[in-house]
Protein backbone atom coordinates (compact mmCIF):
# COMPACT_ATOMS: atom_id res chain seq x y z
CA UNK A 1 0.00 0.00 0.00
CA UNK A 2 1.14 3.53 -0.72
CA UNK A 3 2.04 5.59 2.32
CA UNK A 4 1.04 8.87 0.67
CA UNK A 5 -2.72 8.82 0.86
CA UNK A 6 -4.52 5.71 1.97
CA UNK A 7 -8.22 5.66 2.66
CA UNK A 8 -9.87 2.68 4.28
CA UNK A 9 -13.48 1.67 4.05
CA UNK A 10 -14.87 -0.02 7.17
CA UNK A 11 -14.39 -3.50 5.72
CA UNK A 12 -10.84 -2.66 4.64
CA UNK A 13 -9.89 -1.55 8.16
CA UNK A 14 -11.34 -4.70 9.71
CA UNK A 15 -9.54 -6.86 7.16
CA UNK A 16 -6.17 -5.11 7.51
CA UNK A 17 -6.12 -4.46 11.26
CA UNK A 18 -8.12 -7.42 12.58
CA UNK A 19 -8.28 -10.31 10.14
CA UNK A 20 -4.75 -9.91 8.78
CA UNK A 21 -3.48 -9.19 12.29
CA UNK A 22 -1.66 -5.95 11.43
CA UNK A 23 -3.47 -4.09 14.18
CA UNK A 24 -3.12 -0.38 14.83
CA UNK A 25 0.62 -0.95 14.91
CA UNK A 26 0.46 -1.82 11.22
CA UNK A 27 -1.62 1.26 10.44
CA UNK A 28 0.84 3.48 12.29
CA UNK A 29 3.73 2.15 10.21
CA UNK A 30 2.00 2.92 6.90
CA UNK A 31 2.84 6.60 7.21
CA UNK A 32 -0.79 7.69 6.97
CA UNK A 33 -1.50 11.41 6.66
CA UNK A 34 -4.70 10.94 8.64
CA UNK A 35 -6.39 8.10 10.46
CA UNK A 36 -9.16 5.93 8.96
CA UNK A 37 -12.65 7.23 9.56
CA UNK A 38 -13.60 4.45 11.98
CA UNK A 39 -10.91 5.64 14.43
CA UNK A 40 -12.23 9.23 14.56
CA UNK A 41 -14.05 10.15 17.77
CA UNK A 42 -17.23 12.22 17.51
CA UNK A 43 -16.48 15.85 18.47
CA UNK A 44 -18.41 15.67 21.74
CA UNK A 45 -16.14 12.86 23.01
CA UNK A 46 -12.82 14.53 22.23
CA UNK A 47 -10.88 15.80 25.22
CA UNK A 48 -10.14 19.51 25.01
CA UNK A 49 -7.89 21.72 27.10
CA UNK A 50 -10.83 23.50 28.74
CA UNK A 51 -11.86 20.22 30.37
CA UNK A 52 -8.45 19.48 31.92
CA UNK A 53 -8.09 20.57 35.55
CA UNK A 54 -4.44 21.43 36.07
CA UNK A 55 -4.64 22.29 39.76
CA UNK A 56 -5.99 18.86 40.79
CA UNK A 57 -4.26 15.51 40.94
CA UNK A 58 -5.19 12.12 42.31
CA UNK A 59 -3.56 11.14 45.62
CA UNK A 60 -0.07 9.63 45.71
CA UNK A 61 0.19 7.33 48.72
CA UNK A 62 3.41 5.99 50.26
CA UNK A 63 2.68 2.38 51.24
CA UNK A 64 6.11 1.53 52.63
CA UNK A 65 4.39 0.79 55.95
CA UNK A 66 1.19 -1.13 55.24
CA UNK A 67 0.54 -1.49 58.95
CA UNK A 68 0.23 2.27 59.50
CA UNK A 69 -3.45 3.14 60.14
CA UNK A 70 -2.93 6.43 58.31
CA UNK A 71 -1.87 4.55 55.17
CA UNK A 72 -5.01 2.41 55.30
CA UNK A 73 -7.17 5.47 55.93
CA UNK A 74 -5.59 7.29 52.96
CA UNK A 75 -6.24 4.33 50.63
CA UNK A 76 -9.89 3.99 51.67
CA UNK A 77 -10.47 7.73 51.49
CA UNK A 78 -8.98 7.88 47.99
CA UNK A 79 -11.09 4.90 46.90
CA UNK A 80 -14.21 6.63 48.19
CA UNK A 81 -13.56 10.14 46.85
CA UNK A 82 -11.55 9.62 43.69
CA UNK A 83 -11.73 5.94 42.80
CA UNK A 84 -8.13 6.39 41.63
CA UNK A 85 -4.80 6.83 43.41
CA UNK A 86 -1.12 6.08 42.91
CA UNK A 87 1.06 4.09 45.28
CA UNK A 88 4.81 4.44 45.75
CA UNK A 89 7.34 2.44 47.79
CA UNK A 90 5.21 -0.67 47.24
CA UNK A 91 8.18 -3.04 47.25
CA UNK A 92 8.33 -4.01 43.56
CA UNK A 93 11.89 -3.31 42.31
CA UNK A 94 12.18 -0.55 39.73
CA UNK A 95 14.11 -2.94 37.48
CA UNK A 96 11.13 -5.33 37.38
CA UNK A 97 8.82 -2.48 36.38
CA UNK A 98 11.16 -1.18 33.70
CA UNK A 99 11.74 -4.68 32.31
CA UNK A 100 8.04 -5.41 31.80
CA UNK A 101 7.51 -2.04 30.09
CA UNK A 102 10.46 -2.74 27.81
CA UNK A 103 9.03 -6.19 27.09
CA UNK A 104 5.85 -4.49 25.89
CA UNK A 105 7.84 -2.39 23.44
CA UNK A 106 9.84 -5.41 22.26
CA UNK A 107 6.77 -7.54 21.57
CA UNK A 108 5.19 -4.87 19.39
CA UNK A 109 8.48 -4.32 17.58
CA UNK A 110 8.39 -7.93 16.38
CA UNK A 111 7.61 -8.53 12.68
CA UNK A 112 3.91 -8.93 11.97
CA UNK A 113 4.28 -12.63 11.16
CA UNK A 114 5.68 -13.19 14.66
CA UNK A 115 3.00 -11.15 16.44
CA UNK A 116 0.10 -12.71 14.56
CA UNK A 117 1.04 -16.13 15.97
CA UNK A 118 -0.83 -14.99 19.06
CA UNK A 119 -4.09 -13.96 17.42
CA UNK A 120 -7.04 -15.89 18.86
CA UNK A 121 -7.24 -18.33 15.95
CA UNK A 122 -3.47 -18.92 15.94
CA UNK A 123 -2.41 -18.74 19.58
CA UNK A 124 -0.77 -21.89 20.99
CA UNK A 125 -2.77 -21.42 24.20
CA UNK A 126 -5.98 -19.59 25.10
CA UNK A 127 -4.16 -17.98 28.04
CA UNK A 128 -2.45 -15.50 25.71
CA UNK A 129 -4.11 -13.57 22.86
CA UNK A 130 -3.21 -10.61 20.70
CA UNK A 131 -6.05 -8.15 20.18
CA UNK A 132 -6.62 -4.73 18.68
CA UNK A 133 -8.89 -1.80 19.58
CA UNK A 134 -11.90 -3.20 17.80
CA UNK A 135 -14.98 -4.81 19.33
CA UNK A 136 -17.07 -7.02 17.03
CA UNK A 137 -20.02 -6.80 19.44
CA UNK A 138 -20.19 -3.02 19.72
CA UNK A 139 -17.62 -0.28 19.31
CA UNK A 140 -18.85 2.29 16.83
CA UNK A 141 -15.42 3.92 17.06
CA UNK A 142 -12.25 1.82 17.10
CA UNK A 143 -9.56 2.53 19.68
CA UNK A 144 -5.97 3.33 18.63
CA UNK A 145 -4.26 0.48 20.47
CA UNK A 146 -3.17 -3.15 20.30
CA UNK A 147 -2.77 -5.37 23.34
CA UNK A 148 -1.43 -8.75 24.34
CA UNK A 149 -3.67 -10.33 26.99
CA UNK A 150 -2.35 -12.89 29.48
CA UNK A 151 -4.79 -14.88 31.62
CA UNK A 152 -2.57 -15.57 34.59
CA UNK A 153 -2.89 -18.84 36.48
CA UNK A 154 -0.08 -19.50 39.01
CA UNK A 155 2.15 -22.45 38.08
CA UNK A 156 0.20 -23.13 34.89
CA UNK A 157 2.47 -24.66 32.25
CA UNK A 158 0.59 -22.80 29.49
CA UNK A 159 2.76 -19.78 30.24
CA UNK A 160 5.63 -21.68 28.61
CA UNK A 161 3.85 -20.95 25.32
CA UNK A 162 3.71 -17.19 25.87
CA UNK A 163 5.96 -15.01 23.63
CA UNK A 164 9.59 -15.59 24.55
CA UNK A 165 10.39 -11.88 24.15
CA UNK A 166 8.08 -10.92 27.05
CA UNK A 167 7.10 -14.09 28.97
CA UNK A 168 9.73 -13.98 31.69
CA UNK A 169 9.24 -10.28 32.35
CA UNK A 170 5.45 -10.66 32.67
CA UNK A 171 5.77 -13.61 35.05
CA UNK A 172 8.40 -11.85 37.16
CA UNK A 173 6.21 -8.75 37.43
CA UNK A 174 3.22 -10.87 38.46
CA UNK A 175 5.31 -12.60 41.13
CA UNK A 176 6.02 -9.24 42.75
CA UNK A 177 2.58 -7.74 42.10
CA UNK A 178 0.53 -10.52 43.73
CA UNK A 179 1.33 -9.59 47.37
CA UNK A 180 0.71 -5.90 46.60
CA UNK A 181 -2.71 -6.75 45.14
CA UNK A 182 -3.55 -8.93 48.15
CA UNK A 183 -2.57 -6.18 50.58
CA UNK A 184 -4.57 -3.53 48.72
CA UNK A 185 -7.69 -5.69 48.73
CA UNK A 186 -7.18 -6.51 52.41
CA UNK A 187 -6.99 -2.79 53.29
CA UNK A 188 -10.05 -1.96 51.17
CA UNK A 189 -12.08 -4.78 52.73
CA UNK A 190 -11.09 -3.68 56.22
CA UNK A 191 -12.44 -0.27 55.28
CA UNK A 192 -15.78 -2.02 54.73
CA UNK A 193 -15.56 -3.69 58.17
CA UNK A 194 -14.73 -7.09 56.65
CA UNK A 195 -12.58 -8.31 59.52
CA UNK A 196 -11.51 -11.76 58.34
CA UNK A 197 -9.43 -11.56 55.19
CA UNK A 198 -9.00 -14.66 53.05
CA UNK A 199 -12.57 -15.95 53.15
CA UNK A 200 -15.34 -16.10 50.60
CA UNK A 201 -15.57 -12.35 50.24
CA UNK A 202 -11.94 -12.16 49.18
CA UNK A 203 -12.45 -14.89 46.59
CA UNK A 204 -15.49 -13.05 45.26
CA UNK A 205 -13.16 -10.20 44.33
CA UNK A 206 -9.80 -11.64 43.28
CA UNK A 207 -10.34 -15.07 41.74
CA UNK A 208 -9.08 -14.14 38.23
CA UNK A 209 -6.08 -12.08 37.17
CA UNK A 210 -5.45 -10.76 33.67
CA UNK A 211 -2.35 -8.81 32.69
CA UNK A 212 -2.06 -6.97 29.39
CA UNK A 213 0.76 -5.34 27.48
CA UNK A 214 -1.01 -2.40 25.83
CA UNK A 215 0.65 -0.58 22.94
CA UNK A 216 -0.58 2.82 21.76
CA UNK A 217 1.36 3.51 18.55
CA UNK A 218 2.20 6.99 17.32
CA UNK A 219 -0.91 8.49 15.73
CA UNK A 220 -0.98 10.89 12.75
CA UNK A 221 -4.15 12.56 14.11
CA UNK A 222 -3.92 12.31 17.90
CA UNK A 223 -6.47 15.06 18.42
CA UNK A 224 -9.11 12.96 16.63
CA UNK A 225 -8.39 9.51 18.05
CA UNK A 226 -8.39 7.81 21.45
CA UNK A 227 -6.40 5.01 22.98
CA UNK A 228 -9.29 4.09 25.26
CA UNK A 229 -12.71 5.70 25.21
CA UNK A 230 -14.37 6.96 28.36
CA UNK A 231 -15.20 3.94 30.51
CA UNK A 232 -15.01 2.44 33.96
CA UNK A 233 -13.39 -0.93 34.59
CA UNK A 234 -15.60 -3.91 35.38
CA UNK A 235 -12.87 -5.48 37.49
CA UNK A 236 -12.70 -5.46 41.28
CA UNK A 237 -9.55 -3.39 41.14
CA UNK A 238 -7.03 -2.55 38.43
CA UNK A 239 -3.31 -1.96 39.00
CA UNK A 240 -1.69 0.04 36.20
CA UNK A 241 1.95 0.52 35.37
CA UNK A 242 2.45 3.29 32.81
CA UNK A 243 5.54 4.54 31.04
CA UNK A 244 6.67 8.18 30.99
CA UNK A 245 4.66 9.24 27.91
CA UNK A 246 1.44 10.00 29.80
CA UNK A 247 -2.06 10.18 28.42
CA UNK A 248 -4.30 8.66 31.12
CA UNK A 249 -7.09 10.99 32.26
CA UNK A 250 -9.52 10.44 35.14
CA UNK A 251 -12.90 12.11 35.49
CA UNK A 252 -12.80 14.80 38.13
CA UNK A 253 -15.27 15.43 40.91
CA UNK A 254 -17.07 17.98 38.70
CA UNK A 255 -18.88 17.00 35.51
CA UNK A 256 -16.87 17.28 32.28
CA UNK A 257 -13.60 17.88 34.13
CA UNK A 258 -10.64 15.56 33.63
CA UNK A 259 -7.42 15.10 35.58
CA UNK A 260 -4.19 13.82 34.06
CA UNK A 261 -2.63 10.90 35.94
CA UNK A 262 0.93 12.14 35.58
CA UNK A 263 3.49 9.33 35.38
CA UNK A 264 5.58 8.98 38.52
CA UNK A 265 8.71 6.87 38.24
CA UNK A 266 8.19 3.59 40.06
CA UNK A 267 4.55 4.31 40.93
CA UNK A 268 1.51 2.13 40.27
CA UNK A 269 -1.89 3.65 39.55
CA UNK A 270 -4.75 1.87 41.30
CA UNK A 271 -8.39 2.22 40.39
CA UNK A 272 -11.59 0.81 41.80
CA UNK A 273 -13.64 -1.31 39.41
CA UNK A 274 -17.41 -1.70 39.14
CA UNK A 275 -17.42 -4.95 41.16
CA UNK A 276 -15.89 -3.31 44.23
CA UNK A 277 -18.28 -0.36 43.88
CA UNK A 278 -21.15 -2.86 43.91
CA UNK A 279 -19.70 -4.88 46.81
CA UNK A 280 -19.20 -1.69 48.83
CA UNK A 281 -22.73 -0.46 48.00
CA UNK A 282 -21.23 2.76 46.59
CA UNK A 283 -18.79 3.36 49.45
CA UNK A 284 -15.97 3.03 46.89
CA UNK A 285 -16.27 4.58 43.43
CA UNK A 286 -15.46 3.13 40.02
CA UNK A 287 -14.57 6.24 38.03
CA UNK A 288 -14.59 6.86 34.29
CA UNK A 289 -11.22 7.32 32.64
CA UNK A 290 -9.82 7.58 29.13
CA UNK A 291 -6.51 7.45 27.28
CA UNK A 292 -5.39 9.91 24.63
CA UNK A 293 -2.69 9.02 22.11
CA UNK A 294 0.56 10.68 21.12
CA UNK A 295 1.69 11.93 17.73
CA UNK A 296 5.42 11.59 18.42
CA UNK A 297 5.95 8.59 20.70
CA UNK A 298 4.66 5.07 21.18
CA UNK A 299 3.13 4.49 24.61
CA UNK A 300 3.07 1.25 26.60
CA UNK A 301 1.09 0.52 29.74
CA UNK A 302 0.67 -2.69 31.73
CA UNK A 303 -2.64 -3.08 33.56
CA UNK A 304 -3.46 -5.98 35.88
CA UNK A 305 -7.21 -6.57 36.07
CA UNK A 306 -8.32 -8.42 39.21
CA UNK A 307 -11.82 -9.91 38.92
CA UNK A 308 -14.21 -12.54 40.25
CA UNK A 309 -14.59 -15.94 38.58
CA UNK A 310 -17.15 -16.03 35.77
CA UNK A 311 -19.75 -17.91 37.83
CA UNK A 312 -19.38 -15.75 40.95
CA UNK A 313 -22.52 -14.05 42.24
CA UNK A 314 -21.65 -10.44 43.04
CA UNK A 315 -23.64 -7.99 45.12
CA UNK A 316 -23.32 -5.76 48.20
CA UNK A 317 -21.42 -7.36 51.07
CA UNK A 318 -23.47 -7.76 54.28
CA UNK A 319 -21.02 -5.41 56.03
CA UNK A 320 -21.85 -2.73 53.44
CA UNK A 321 -25.49 -2.89 54.53
CA UNK A 322 -24.97 -2.51 58.26
CA UNK A 323 -26.87 0.09 60.28
CA UNK A 324 -29.95 -0.25 58.12
CA UNK A 325 -28.40 0.82 54.82
CA UNK A 326 -30.53 -0.16 51.85
CA UNK A 327 -28.91 -2.10 49.00
CA UNK A 328 -28.40 -0.13 45.81
CA UNK A 329 -27.54 -3.22 43.78
CA UNK A 330 -29.04 -6.66 43.27
CA UNK A 331 -26.98 -9.85 43.08
CA UNK A 332 -25.84 -10.74 39.56
CA UNK A 333 -23.62 -13.40 38.01
CA UNK A 334 -20.32 -11.87 36.96
CA UNK A 335 -20.36 -13.49 33.50
CA UNK A 336 -23.75 -11.85 32.84
CA UNK A 337 -22.33 -8.50 33.90
CA UNK A 338 -19.28 -8.99 31.67
CA UNK A 339 -21.37 -9.95 28.64
CA UNK A 340 -23.61 -6.93 29.13
CA UNK A 341 -20.53 -4.69 29.28
CA UNK A 342 -19.14 -6.15 26.06
CA UNK A 343 -22.43 -5.51 24.27
CA UNK A 344 -22.59 -1.89 25.49
CA UNK A 345 -19.02 -0.72 24.98
CA UNK A 346 -20.16 2.69 23.74
CA UNK A 347 -22.24 3.39 26.84
CA UNK A 348 -19.37 4.56 29.07
CA UNK A 349 -20.25 3.72 32.69
CA UNK A 350 -23.81 2.58 32.00
CA UNK A 351 -23.01 -1.10 32.64
CA UNK A 352 -23.39 -0.60 36.36
CA UNK A 353 -27.07 0.24 35.81
CA UNK A 354 -27.45 -3.44 34.90
CA UNK A 355 -26.84 -4.36 38.55
CA UNK A 356 -28.99 -1.64 40.15
CA UNK A 357 -32.19 -2.54 41.92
Amino acid sequence: MSAESIEFEHTDVVDFAVKQGNGVNGLSKLGLKSIPHRYILPPEERLNQNQIVLEDSIPIIDVSNWGDPEVAASICEAAAKWGFFQIINHGIPLEVLEDVLEAGHKFFELPNEERRKYLKENSPTPTVQLKTGFSPLAGKVFEWKDYLVHHYVPDNVSSDLWPSVSKDQVLEYMKWAKPVIKKLVEVLLQGLNVKEFGGSQESQLIDRTTISLIHYPMCPSPELACGARQHSDISSITILLQDDVGGLYVKGTTADQWIHVSPVKGALAVNIGDILQIASNDRYKSIEHQVIVNGRRNRVSVPIFVSPAADTVVGPFPQSLENGKKPIYKHVIYSDYLNYFLSKRDDRKQTIEFAKI
